[in-house]
């Protein structure tokens, strides 16, 4: 191969080096988080993201320029999880319409196809900020279109181009204050730097494992034949009996005694435990020959609590009952497809109706409340755990409705479905960005029927900012933010701009931050409780906000979100 070109199979093995580069250093960029929250998940999305590519990459046998692209940016694009994860997506999608009608990358190649990826990747946010994985991302294409006309080596010029892309991430601190405040650098660019790094890896032929577990396509393995699952166990069982006996000393048993007998007994078998206490000794070993265990043992004494245990057939059992579970599951799992399969057939040959409904939501008591107020679908997600882009198109599927709106309910998952989108042909989407479950809550209850798809997204926008919201959590780790002192395991309040109250209690928490929160013109607050407060806790607080705060309408209702003990809406 020439060293200084990128041809299909090279540009694979980059690819899935990228992905392991990435993933190696998931949790580390989950840190970077700037609020210290236990819910970082840049990492883990843009991991994810590109694993969903990776998938479709690695079961390419043999790679060209077409498929290997088509791979890359369709499996990015449909498994794009979170902000980084779409802008990541964005950037395969830009990068692979450059390159995929070549055979091989040359420098001036790879720089032009740096530039559209780039430019793809900004066009896909409505209001780009620098100081994140976009500056980063133009940094080194830049750097790329001044490099290609000096530099003719293509190892040199990848190098070049990671050094600055470097310099530029640790810039990022300078153009985004709130990295500054906390002491990072943003989270995304350096994911995207693990990504590049890991490619550049890939295409040096560093020794690099790419067949890590989630890159394998998953399927339900088929169960295996009597003959062939007895075959492969009893490969397994060198020694087939399970032996055990009691020796009870009737002679000298020393140390060296026991080690003589010890490896005797490792001679004829394996899994040998041998153990003396006074006068008896306990043995276990595994073994196709147990007489001769117990003559031998019986040189030192006379033998009690004989055991043996045929492992080959206690296997066999297993693997019979093991097959008939799988066989069972497997005819279940074909009976619940088909009757998804069904209801889809049903509901599509139904009349659609003219709106439909689809909300993100994690926690029993909040799915409740979103199917009571007319949510068609839900989909489990939210912090720590955004949905991809495919779980909305999948959930879109599901929705028989002409027109269908979605409720993303956290900032991080309104491009994800914003992508989603582009990929139905047959209905409407519309993507109310509400950043918070009760901004969901408050836009979905606000929706009137008479009114157009396009009054009711005003509507649902304008009812949103109205509310005011405080989601409780605990600090992961001690930091300053806004001139606020935070340490590990305090107690804080996150508003709609920032930090509203941190304390070491969280009780004070809640009720300073509902001072913070609430004004003369606040008339109701709805405080939703999470899966880690008991009930009487939450009572507890609900009886001190009513007292504090008369003039006001609470409501109290369980929520059953994670990593948030509360989470308030104040209107």
């Amino acid at each position: 191969m020439d060293k200084n070109t990128i041809d299909a199979s090279t540009l694979q093995k980059m690819f899935l080096a990228a992905a392991k580069g990435l993933e190696s250093k998931k949790e580390w960029i989950n840190e970077l988080n700037v609020f210290p929250v236990p819910d970082g998940d840049t990492g883990t999305n843009m991991t994810m993201t590109i694993l969903a590519a990776a998938r479709e990459v690695s079961a390419i046998e043999k790679p060209d320029m077409k498929s290997l692209t088509k791979a890359i940016s369709s499996g990015s694009l449909r498994g794009a999880r979170g902000n980084s994860g779409v802008i990541l997506s964005q950037l395969f999608r830009g990068f692979t319409k450059e390159i995929r009608e070549t055979d091989t990358i040359t420098i001036p190649i790879l720089a032009d196809a740096m530039v559209r990826a780039t430019e793809t990747a900004y066009k896909a946010v409505m209001k780009p900020k620098e100081g994140t994985i976009l500056t980063v991302a133009k940094g080194m294409s830049d750097k790329a279109v001044e490099l290609a006309a000096k530099v003719d080596d293509l190892s040199e010029f990848m190098r070049l181009v990671i050094e600055h892309g470097d310099y530029v991430l640790s810039q990022t601190p300078e153009m985004l204050p709130v990295l500054k405040q906390a002491g990072v650098v943003d989270s995304g660019g350096q994911g995207l730097m693990q990504v590049i790094k890991g490619a550049y890896d890939g295409f040096l032929g560093k020794e690099i494992s790419l067949d890590t577990e989630p890159m394998q396509k998953p399927s339900v393995p088929a169960a295996k034949t009597d003959t062939e699952a007895s075959e492969a166990e009893e490969f397994d069982i060198r020694f087939g009996y399970c032996t055990e006996f009691i020796i009870n000393i009737g002679q000298a048993y020393d140390e060296e005694t026991e080690h003589e007998f010890k490896a005797y007994l490792e001679s004829i078998g394996d899994c040998v435990v041998v153990v003396s206490d006074e006068d008896i000794v306990k043995v276990h070993v595994h073994t196709n020959h147990p007489g001769l265990a117990f003559e031998k043992a019986l040189t030192y004494g006379s033998l009690s609590r004989m055991k043996i245990d045929n492992m080959r057939e206690e296997h066999q059992e297993k693997l019979i009952k093991e097959a008939e579970k799988l066989a069972k599951e497997q005819k279940e799992h074909e009976h619940e497809k088909e009757m998804e399969a069904k209801a889809l057939a049903e509901k599509a040959a139904e009349p659609r109706k003219p709106y439909g409904f689809i909300a993100v939501s994690v926690g029993e008591g909040l799915s409740e409340i979103f199917k009571g107020i007319g949510a068609d679908c839900l989909i489990e997600g939210g912090q720590t755990m955004n949905p991809s882009t495919e779980d909305m198109v999948n959930a879109i599927q599901q929705v028989n409705a002409d027109t269908i709106f979605i409720f993303p309910n956290n900032k991080n998952i309104i491009l994800a479905a914003e992508q989603a989108k582009y990929l139905v042909e047959d209905k409407e989407i519309i993507v109310v960005p509400s950043k918070t479950v009760p901004q969901g809550i408050c836009a979905l209850i606000n929706f009137v029927p008479d009114l157009s798809a396009e009054e009711n997204l005003e509507v649902m926008k304008q009812e949103m900012e109205h509310i005011k919201t405080g989601q409780i959590t605990y600090a992961v780790r001690n930091t300053n933010i806004d001139g606020v002192e935070i340490h590990e395991h305090d107690i804080m309040a996150l508003g709609d701009q920032g930090i509203l109250a941190v304390s070491q209690t969280l009780e004070k928490t809640v009720m300073d931050a509902l001072h913070a929160m609430i004004d003369e013109e606040s008339e109701l607050v709805t405080i939703y409780y999470g899966a880690d407060v008991k009930e009487e806790d939450a009572e507890a607080i609900l009886s001190n906000v009513q007292e504090t705060f008369d003039s006001c309408e609470i409501e109290m209702h369980y929520g059953g979100q994670p990593i948030y003990y509360y989470l308030i809406s104040v209107e």
